[in-house]
């Protein structure tokens, strides 16, 4: 097992990373970008990129928060009792779905310059505002992307001009949709919205609903449900066993 702590400059500055690789197995790997929920990089989310590793993956985890600086690992369960916005707000204001797609540039090419990289092309799972980061990097990378999931992600489909379903028709790689019951930050005609604009563009996608909270998939978050987050595990590697393996 190899866990790696660097940083790679990006058009706005410099982003820590984490990179994981296999306990077990030897490389090369095909590679998988993780792209962090509101809560920042913190144990629970570097155990999540461990445990992908360990499936046979390259992983590398940035920190996307880099562009407002330094900043403790955050407690969900503690901040969520709270005012969670007014904790988070300042730090998720400092990026979104494009500038995160923008970043994802200046991930790719390290991974290139990686040796234990296995094929060109890439898969990404993304969490809460991770899922809307990921696919909005298919889309503005369509050549590199294989196979992306999202789970509890939110805003996927909006007016607003960083809305990831604007880039559906450059999609190339396979998308997997995990949606929560009664999510506020994305609800059923949001996602009928999103699902219509992949369909419209003929992206292979698959959408579910699970019947768990936002934030479902997460060990460290208070509404954590083991059962429904197994059954994500399951689906992603899948996913990611079928598209992402088979190319190698």
């Amino acid at each position: 097992m190899a866990h790696e702590r660097l940083t790679i400059r990006t058009d706005d500055g410099v982003c820590p990373c984490e990179v994981f690789t296999p306990a077990e197995r030897k490389g090369p790997w095909p590679a998988v970008i993780v792209y962090m929920d509101a809560g920042g990089i913190r144990p629970a989310i570097s155990d999540i990129s461990q445990r992908l590793a360990n499936e046979g993956y390259l992983v590398l985890l940035p920190d996307l928060f880099y562009r407002y600086g330094p900043y403790k690992p955050f407690v969900p369960k503690e901040v969520f009792a709270g005012d969670f916005r007014r904790v988070l707000g300042p730090l998720m204001a400092t990026t979104d779905n494009l500038k995160a797609a923008a970043d994802t540039g200046a991930l790719l090419a390290y991974l290139d310059k990686r040796d234990d990289m296995a094929g060109a092309k890439v898969g990404a799972v993304g969490f809460c505002m991770g899922g809307g980061m990921a696919i909005a990097a298919a889309g503005t990378w369509p050549d590199r992307f294989a196979a992306v999931a999202s789970f509890h992600g939110g805003g996927l489909a909006t007016d607003q001009p960083t809305s990831p379903h604007l880039l559906a028709p450059q999609i190339k790689a396979e998308i997997y949709v995990a949606a929560a019951q009664n999510d506020r930050s994305y609800p059923p005609e949001m996602a009928e919205r999103f699902e219509a604009a992949l369909a419209d563009a003929g992206v292979r996608y698959r959408a579910e609903t699970y019947p768990a909270a936002h934030g479902w998939m997460k060990p460290d978050f208070p509404v954590y449900d083991h059962e429904q987050a197994e059954r994500g595990w399951s689906a992603m590697l899948d996913l990611f066993g079928r598209v992402l393996s088979a190319g190698r």
